[in-house]
């Protein structure tokens, strides 16, 4: 009796000890995907080539994909996690292309922003994410939104204004890293909305979407490589030559594909809403962090929008979570795994995907 009590207790300890060690990678690899691409944007860089970057991290993510697709068998990947058989054909990437258009734009804005602002102020410059996709699905998808989901845009909103205000005080931050963070939010809202509506395309397959996605974007910033003129730049800077840059592209591109894991298998092992907790909680660290490493002094005022924001975003996705369970209940679903997976999709849509490539 006792025995068996003890190996239920040490099957607990382990399994608490795997969810902690995933969380605990996700914060390391979101954290660290973020100073690296800093690094690489940096203004003080000689290097200025941010479409470049962001084509790179495209080919080396889309690379992966093929080589896992191609080595699956070898490496045991049937069994240890669902990674099918993907062959590219040209019907496929014309259904994906949409949502690719709206992913480079995610991924570029993204980078664009961070370029622009720093990294203590990342989170804070596109925390619109939340109140974006509420207009975008109550405007794109026509669902309804309720006045619970409302206050909270509207605390995350306040949040953000306030920060605006302080950070503009102290100079840290320009129009272009507003209005690139805006766009930013937008478009990551986008990214989310039109991931539901191409997944089926790729038979509801996560790294298909990934292999598809990346693909088409590689193609899709060769033209804007020559609009932006960074071919020219990337051909004659010196630090092109520089083993030490390639190494942090290749880590940045490694970085990119390792966060699409650890989220995927974080929201697997726990829940979308522990997920989203997680993110905000990782959020407020990496803030920290920042602050810490650049030795910037930032006011209370400041502060304090960060708390609002973090505050705002965390209670709205419990709101989504209420209302869901709450419209289950009244439809008088029986609790399947379907249910699971309808709620999981809807949560994932609040989810801030600010770590992707």
């Amino acid at each position: 009796m006792g025995s068996a009590r003890e190996k239920r207790e040490s099957a607990l300890f382990n399994e608490y000890l795997f969810i902690a060690s995933v969380v605990a990678a996700y914060w390391v690899i979101s954290i660290g995907t973020v100073f690296v691409n800093k690094s690489l944007l940096s203004q003080q860089q000689d290097f200025d080539a941010p479409m470049f970057v962001t084509w790179f991290q495209c080919v080396f993510t889309f690379l992966v994909c093929m080589c896992l697709t191609k080595f699956r068998r070898c490496l045991h990947l049937t069994t240890t996690i669902d990674f099918p058989d993907i062959k590219i054909n040209l019907k496929t990437m014309l259904k994906t292309l949409p949502l690719s258009i709206v992913f480079v734009a995610m991924i570029t804005f993204n980078n664009l922003c961070l370029k622009h602002v720093g990294v203590a102020f990342y989170y804070l410059a596109r925390s619109l994410t939340t109140v974006t996709n509420v207009a975008f699905t109550f405007a794109i998808l026509r669902a309804s939104v309720t006045n619970r989901a409302i206050l909270c845009c509207v605390i995350i909103t306040i949040g953000y204004l306030i920060g605006i205000d302080q950070e503009g005080l102290s100079g840290g931050i320009t129009t272009y890293g507003i209005v690139y963070g805006l766009l930013s939010s937008c478009f990551v809202s986008l990214n989310s909305i039109y991931t539901k509506k191409v997944l089926p395309a790729v038979d509801n397959s996560v790294w298909a979407l990934t292999l598809y996605n990346n693909f088409n974007a590689s193609l899709l910033f060769l033209p804007l490589m020559f609009i932006f003129q960074e071919l020219p730049h990337i051909i004659f800077v010196s630090q092109i030559q520089e083993f030490n840059f390639w190494m942090l592209m290749i880590l940045g591109g490694v970085c990119g594909v390792c966060i699409g894991s650890i989220t995927g298998l974080q929201i697997k092992i726990t829940s979308p809403l522990t997920h989203n907790i997680s993110g905000t909680a990782k959020a407020c660290v990496q803030t920290v962090i920042a602050v810490w490493m650049y030795n910037d002094i930032k006011s209370s005022a400041w502060w304090a929008s960060n708390w609002i924001v973090l505050f705002g975003s965390a209670a709205y996705t419990k709101v989504q979570q209420l209302d869901m369970e709450k419209d289950f209940h009244r439809r008088k679903y029986l609790p399947t795994n379907k249910t699971d997976v309808e709620v999981e999709e809807k949560l994932i849509q609040t989810s801030d995907y600010e770590d992707s490539v």
